[in-house]
């Protein structure tokens, strides 16, 4: 008889190979781009072990490193972000490289022998994503408790935004009605059917709901803190708070972050800080906010080509980050507006995100005036934008 459990242990690594290959290839899994080998492959292991167990003597108590490793995949995959489907897409994949890769065992075997094999491992990754799905909601639930005590928290603030804010108001009304309407619809849902402790199952569909419930209440949350971001400026409440900082790690640090996202569209992202200076006194933080908004804008508006990021020392004191791009460009008459609090694109052009809060550019401009610097804009249409900062080598606090 063959001993399929011992050829499972024998081709384990095998199998995690050729599953995370298939995984990075697969463009609908895109929650992985950002993440290592180990953060993707996590629980894999102990799922295959037990399976190795189940195929050996099938007992219900041989499969509890089965169990606690599929709950804690599920709660891993909602913290790093995936959707129920891209999961789902997991364990098909997964299914579908065990098979491939004992395909020339299955040949040798009697098709009773292939037949309790393929039942076994069928029934041992249901089970594993029943189990992680379980886990999966359960995570998703509560970080839909703590997104409305976020926004509760941030009710006052926001209130006192738009008192003070008048001439925004009914931009800031519009932009905050379709989020808001999801996240009181599906939570009112999920709440009554809590309260009603209803027996029924979550489904594949209640999964998605929690989704665009979590998605909406996420871009909520990011329009109210970069209204809040300009209301700190604007009322002096911005601090600097300056120390020395290597220049070329900052950048690299952004590179690293935003480079999953260029991937996506086939950008590549190139580095020119050969004549950076090695060292300034500034705000990180800030720092950091200015270049992340400038090249993660550049990828947003271009759709093929490059984004490059330059920075050089300049005379007097003073050095320059440059970020390049190959997209879209903008109208002579859109570029004496795109610092302006709430501006974008008319919806007639391909520059136009729903997405974008047309707040990114106005909070850039005020950090770099915090940082006693200066922006400027060359860009042309179809051809491209570059955005040049210039700061001090030192800020003066």
């Amino acid at each position: 008889m063959k001993d399929f459990s011992q050829l499972l242990r024998d081709k384990t690594q095998r199998i995690i190979k050729q599953w995370l290959e298939a995984v990075r290839r697969d463009k609908k899994i895109s929650s992985t781009n950002h993440l290592s080998r180990t953060a993707i492959e996590n629980h894999l292991d102990h799922v295959l072990l037990a399976l190795a167990t189940v195929l050996s003597q099938y007992q219900d108590d041989e499969v509890q490193s089965l169990v606690q490793a599929s709950l804690e995949h599920g709660t891993l995959r909602a913290e790093q972000g995936f959707d129920a489907a891209e999961i789902a897409r997991e364990y098909r994949l997964l299914r579908n490289t065990i098979f491939v890769t004992l395909e020339p065992e299955f040949l040798q075997a009697s098709a009773k022998e292939v037949m309790r094999a393929v039942h076994l491992i069928d029934m041992v990754l249901d089970e594993a994503i029943a189990y992680c799905f379980q886990s999966y909601t359960e995570q998703r639930l509560t970080e839909l408790e703590q997104l409305q005590n976020h926004l509760t928290l941030n009710n006052q603030e926001l209130t006192r935004l738009v008192r003070a804010s008048q001439d925004n108001l009914s931009y800031l009304a519009h932009e905050l009605k379709n989020p808001l309407t999801s996240i009181i619809g599906y939570s009112d849902l999920f709440l009554r059917l809590q309260r009603q402790k209803s027996e029924e199952k979550d489904s594949f569909s209640h999964l998605e709901h929690i989704d665009r419930v979590l998605s909406s209440g996420r871009q909520l949350i990011h329009l109210i803190n970069d209204a809040l971001e300009i209301s700190r400026y604007d009322a002096g409440q911005m601090k600097l708070q300056s120390e020395p900082i290597n220049v070329h790690e900052l950048i690299r640090n952004v590179y690293e972050m935003l480079e999953p996202l260029a991937s996506q569209k086939n950008l590549q992202i190139v580095i020119d800080c050969n004549h950076a200076p090695h060292e300034v006194v500034t705000d990180p933080l800030r720092l950091q906010q200015i270049v992340t908004n400038l090249v993660s804008n550049a990828i947003r508006y271009t759709e093929s080509g490059t984004v490059k990021i330059k920075c050089e020392t300049l005379d007097i004191g003073k050095w320059s980050i440059a970020v390049s791009d190959t997209g879209i460009g903008i109208e002579p008459e859109d570029q004496v507006q795109i610092f302006q609090p709430y501006f974008r694109i008319g919806s007639g052009s391909k520059s136009f995100l729903p997405s974008s809060t047309g707040l990114g550019l106005a909070i850039v401009s005020r950090l770099i005036k915090l940082l006693q610097g200066e922006i400027s804009l060359v860009s042309q249409i179809a051809v491209g934008s570059t955005f040049t900062v210039t700061l001090p080598l030192k800020v003066e606090v």
